[in-house]
């Protein structure tokens, strides 16, 4: 009989996290049979999505209301077709706001499947009251990083630090010369990487504000090339945005070129999110910027608990990379910081000396991959 697992993902690194970890399980279990919510990458491994995975790709408060009908039935769509499917296990991978809603829908239900969750919500930098709620709903958590088992183990629950899944990315090993070499960059031009972040309202938001930063690097040196990995559904947008540059500009929606446009990059201006720690993995020098809806951050603010944004900052506990958050997003200021980075050699090696620091940290324990250790985890726990 083939083992069932519905497995849901609600973003871009959800969807990249969820294909990796069906790989993996099929590599224990050859007879899987996958059902659930993902994008293309899950697809890929034969993930027939009950609908787009960019329908709940929204964040903050203010973003969220005027979706929120719809993403209710997505909700509502999702919990009936697990209750149809019938599944051994129930995985769903981050997104909080909507696997946890899923999953306590299914816990006023029976019977149950064994139910677990993929990346630790981030209890021990804001809301640590959510790591009992958490353990109320699964039966384990797959965390990313060493220190955020704890959290939940004292509650209860079966939590494992499998490694975070960017060490398996292939970002470390990547050819950066190749991709500079099929875009005609010379090697020795500066490459400057502009990455406006995974969600369309991100791109909304910040994309003026980090062109503007960009445009002022690029009219002090136009022999300047800029590469910015996108998602097929933000490229027209990237594009729009980075059109009459002085200088040289190379924009990529393909995920299997995105490793090496990575690690073609001398320099790089991001959005706050994912994007910073694979640019810590990549060993990018950069900075980050964020702004959000001022009634979002206004509410988000008086509850964080932790001094940075940048998880390599975190982790070390010192301001390694520049932040640029909310009232200190200006253009102005970005483009000052990183004309001191493009200018100062001994700068950018300093912050490449910490993301050595920072991959140590966040590598699997094991010689395993981070996901065969999260397989290995959920099926050890189904067998007990």
């Amino acid at each position: 009989m083939a083992l069932k697992v519905f497995i849901t993902a609600g973003e871009a690194s959800g969807d990249i996290l969820g294909a990796r970890l069906m790989k993996a399980l099929r590599a224990s279990v050859p007879d899987c049979e996958f059902a659930g919510v993902g994008g293309a990458a899950m697809a890929d491994e034969g993930l027939q999505s009950l609908f787009p995975i960019q329908d709940l790709s929204v964040m903050g408060l203010a973003e969220v209301l005027p979706r929120l009908p719809k993403i209710m039935r997505r909700i509502s769509q999702t919990i009936d077709a697990v209750r149809n499917f019938q599944p051994d296990i129930f995985i769903t991978i981050d997104s909080p706001d909507f696997s946890f809603r899923v999953a306590k829908a299914l816990r006023q239900t029976g019977p149950l499947p064994k139910m677990f969750h993929y990346v630790a919500p981030t209890v021990w930098a804001w809301r640590p009251e959510r790591a009992a709620k958490v353990a109320a709903l699964y039966d384990g958590i797959l965390c990313l990083l060493p220190f955020e088992p704890p959290y939940f183990e004292k509650e209860g629950m079966r939590a494992a630090f499998v490694g975070h899944a960017m060490m398996e990315s292939g970002l470390t090993a990547a050819d950066g010369a190749a991709f500079r070499a099929r875009r005609n960059i010379p090697a020795d031009a500066f490459v400057l990487g502009v990455l406006f972040g995974s969600r369309m309202g991100e791109l909304n938001r910040m994309g003026p504000v980090l062109r503007a930063a960009a445009l002022q690097l690029a009219k002090e040196d136009k022999t300047l090339h800029i590469v910015s990995p996108s998602l097929p559904h933000l490229q027209r947008e990237a594009t729009n945005l980075l059109q009459r540059m002085p200088c040289t500009v190379h924009i990529t929606a393909d995920p299997a070129e995105k490793p090496q446009a990575f690690r073609a990059m001398d320099l790089a201006l991001a959005t706050s999110g994912t994007v910073g720690l694979e640019l810590a993995v990549a060993d990018v020098p950069h900075v980050i910027a964020y702004r959000m809806n001022k009634l979002t951050y206004n509410i988000v603010r008086s509850k964080i608990t932790v001094k940075y944004a940048h998880l390599a900052n975190i982790l070390l506990d010192a301001p390694v990379v520049p932040e640029f958050i909310q009232d200190a997003c200006s253009p102005d200021s970005m483009a000052k910081t990183l004309h001191t980075l493009r200018v100062d050699r001994m700068e950018r090696l300093r912050q490449k000396q910490s993301f050595e620091k920072v991959r140590s940290l966040i590598s699997s324990p094991t010689e395993k991959t981070p996901s065969q250790m999260a397989a290995a985890f959920i099926l050890d726990s189904v067998a007990k």
